[in-house]
């Protein structure tokens, strides 16, 4: 995990927010190169969720709600971690984290521990000029419940009557105790959440199971090494009381297996609980049975920076290999699946002091660009390579001087390290039927 974080400062990926000043615990920024893939996964998530089905709509929920909103959800009451102090570093840690609730991981002191205590993750603030508790609101801990206070505005509008999704991307926000992992567990953090409704009409538990297997695909389907994914299907003990069903969508880190997506049958808790505080008919009403219906709801809640930590990892190796004449050599390459990659195609000038393979290089990769992600780089062609390796660019394109000849170029592929001379005018197709 080391080589990854300082793969991912050296080469643009995230940097550790206010670093100049020491840095911010839970708190991350995504450089030139960590921006693009975080959009990648956003934009795959979208496109399957959204895009591709027409029973979803898209919406996008304010980060600060009115604070009734989260007495509704169980947030104020119910939204806490149980934490604890060393009387002796003064360090703090989450309850449930120590291995050893005897010994302090930190200092090694024994029995040196307060009493365990609740401690809230919402991140205050305050709305208006006065900073009093007529002013207290909070930054969202989730993105869902601006879709369920919103319900009967999406459906009347949209047009339509369960079964039915509503999708969103946004920001959240949770004072974790003790954030750590690199961005696994932050305070601040982006969530994909699908909130599908469904009709009580039996039919509940399939709309689950195809959900499953939808997110099952999306994994596959982006290049996710299935031996270090696992969906775990929730035991009734492990589920809220409300919940008739529930997989967390797990990934083998280099520190164990973690969380990156939890889908759930909520059933009819959430619109209920914002129903009975409101006091507003949140309800639907049914063709088919003449009554108004509370719908059934599946949800899917995915994070955007655990799930781009995942492709990370995922795609990160350090190859080792034995060169024609018996050295060994070796190289980082992240295995991105080209979908994701922030760069896709990569163009060189074989030599960067002769004007006329400059210009023919700068003019491909200006051609390309509309098309594909790409870059124009220029240097020894050897690290030229390396340099896309560590970054995951699946092809690279060098101009060298048999372009100048038969309007030809050298096409190399990252994971194989195949290359190939194509037309220069047929570069383009061959690139979009490859990424």
């Amino acid at each position: 995990m080391d080589e990854i974080v300082a793969l991912a400062k050296r080469r643009g990926f995230i940097f550790q927010s206010s670093e100049i000043y020491g840095g911010i615990a839970g708190f991350w920024d995504y450089g030139p190169l960590g921006a693009v893939l975080k959009r990648n996964v956003k934009n795959a998530w979208w496109r399957d969720t959204v895009e591709l089905r027409d029973d979803v709509v898209a919406f996008d929920s304010s980060i600060v709600m009115h604070p009734s909103g989260w007495e509704a959800s169980g947030h104020v009451a119910a939204f806490h971690d149980v934490m604890v102090d060393c009387k002796t570093c003064k360090h703090r840690f989450r309850y449930d984290h120590l291995e050893d609730r005897t010994h302090c991981p930190d200092c090694g002191s024994s029995r040196s521990f307060t009493e365990p205590r609740n401690f809230n993750l919402m991140l205050k603030t305050a709305i208006g000029p006065m900073e009093d508790t007529s002013a207290l609101a909070y930054l969202r801990p989730e993105t869902a419940q601006g879709i369920f206070v919103n319900f009967k505005n999406l459906y009347h509008t949209a047009r339509t009557r369960p079964p039915f999704g509503i999708a969103q991307i946004g920001k959240s926000f949770r004072n974790e105790i003790t954030p750590g992992n690199f961005t696994y567990r932050s305070r601040e953090f982006e969530q994909a959440e699908l909130e599908y409704f469904v009709p009580d009409d039996g039919k509940d538990m399939e709309a689950f199971a195809a959900w499953v297997e939808r997110r099952k695909a999306w994994y596959a389907a982006y290049g996710i090494r299935s031996e270090r994914l696992r969906f775990y299907e929730l035991r009734p003990e492990e589920r809220p009381h409300y919940a008739k069903a529930g997989v967390d969508v797990e990934y083998a880190f280099p520190w164990g297996w973690g969380e990156l997506e939890s889908i759930a049958h909520r059933g009819t808790y959430d619109l209920e609980a914002h129903m009975r505080l409101s006091g507003k008919d949140l309800r639907f009403f049914d063709e088919a049975t003449k009554k108004h219906e509370t719908p059934l709801l599946i949800e899917s809640s995915a994070g955007v920076d655990r799930t781009a930590l995942t492709f990370l990892v995922d795609a990160y190796e350090r190859e080792r290999s034995v060169d024609p004449n018996g050295k060994q050599t070796e190289r980082i390459v992240l295995r991105f699946h080209p979908s994701i990659a922030p760069v896709q195609a990569a163009v060189f000038s074989l030599a960067r002091n002769k004007p006329e393979l400059v210009e023919r290089a700068t003019a491909i990769e200006q051609g390309l660009r509309p098309h594909l992600r790409t870059q124009y780089d220029e240097g020894n062609i050897g690290q030229l390579y390396r340099r896309q390796d560590e970054v995951g660019t699946p092809f690279c394109v060098t101009v060298d001087y048999e372009t100048l000849d038969d309007a030809t170029v050298t096409v190399r592929e990252r994971d194989s390290m195949r290359q190939e001379r194509v037309a220069a005018d047929g570069l383009q197709r061959y690139l979009e039927e490859r990424t």
